[in-house]
């Protein structure tokens, strides 16, 4: 028992000194670097139709992933076909009727409208000429007053209707008013507007992913009536992955946005990740329950926005992580 008992004294010296070492190493270590604590903050999006309808397939189920611009859903396009079609009809009745105005009338209706005013013309020219002889024989006694002016009105009637005939004409020849070529020029543009609009919404019967990521959450099946802006999928973007850390204020001064940082997680023990610091809020705010920091919980800290280079997909929503940032030596 006596000889034992020096052989774990000596034990207890060694560990005694290792201890030492070790928590010199450590000091030297934290003065060298600074360490933050934080999560993983991947972006979130709820992807929905911008058109209502049925739900006709569903590509797509919960951890699958995706590709940017990958369809994933899509809703039952006939209606929308029919309204492409039907504004089709529109847009071409709208164009004949803006090519007829601006060809103005046709050469057989101006032939027409010359040749009728040719023939009141003659009309004319023969109403004159028994108005005429009707004078004579009034002045000779040889007719009666009423013969006269019943010949002398036909010749008015005639030079009336030769007016309107020639004005008739005239507006044939000089074509269509400036105005109502405008507004078919606008009904025309008005009815490619509504055809591109119904083009839009056949387009938007198709969901499609807006970037790579991972689908969370799946919210209908094929079948549902869909109203526009309903969340059909969850999807959590690929990238970028950014961590959501804080700060105390007396630390504040040894980083900067641009900084690169090393980030560790338990998931992936010696294997940092490499971040850099984006930004940093200029507001102070208590430190949030969920961060697990060694100050205390009511201390003022600042919020960081770190960038994660080269994420391998095994950075979760809400993984709690340890950033370490290389401190510059301190001058003497």
């Amino acid at each position: 028992m006596n000889r034992k008992l020096p052989l774990l004294l000596l034990i207890l010296i060694a560990a005694g000194i290792a201890a030492w070492f070790w928590h010199s190493s450590l000091d030297k270590t934290d003065a060298a670097h600074l360490t933050l604590h934080g999560n993983v903050d991947i972006r979130e999006v709820n992807l929905g139709f911008r058109v209502s309808g049925r739900v006709a397939e569903v590509l797509k189920d919960e951890g699958d992933p995706v590709a940017p611009g990958e369809a994933i859903a899509r809703l039952d396009a006939a209606p929308y076909r029919q309204e492409i079609a039907q504004a089709e009809a529109v847009l071409s009745a709208a164009q004949a009727d803006l090519q007829r105005l601006a060809a103005g009338y046709r050469p057989e209706e101006i032939a027409q409208a010359r040749a009728q005013a040719n023939q009141i013309s003659a009309t004319l020219e023969n109403n004159r000429v028994n108005a005429e002889r009707a004078r004579q024989l009034l002045e000779k006694n040889a007719s009666s007053q009423q013969v006269y002016d019943d010949a002398r009105t036909a010749a008015i009637a005639a030079e009336k209707q030769l007016d309107s005939a020639k004005a008739s004409l005239d507006l044939m020849l000089a074509g269509y008013r400036v105005e109502d070529i405008a507004k078919a020029r606008a009904q025309v543009a008005q009815a490619t507007a509504a055809l591109e609009a119904a083009r839009i919404r056949l387009s938007d019967t198709t969901l499609a992913a807006p970037s790579a990521g991972t689908i969370m959450t799946r919210a209908l099946e094929p079948g549902a009536i869909v109203q526009p802006g309903a969340t059909v999928f969850t999807l959590s973007l690929d990238n970028p992955v950014w961590l959501r850390a804080y700060v105390n204020e007396p630390d504040l001064g040894k980083i900067h946005p641009g900084m690169t940082v090393e980030i560790l997680t338990d998931s992936r023990p010696g294997k940092p990740y490499e971040g850099k610091i984006g930004h940093i809020s200029p507001r102070a705010e208590f430190t949030p329950k969920a961060v697990q920091t060694e100050s205390l919980r009511a201390t003022l800290v600042y919020r960081l926005r770190i960038t994660v280079a080269n994420p391998d997909n095994m950075l979760r929503q809400g993984m709690p992580v340890t950033i370490r940032a290389a401190l510059p030596p301190p001058q003497k």
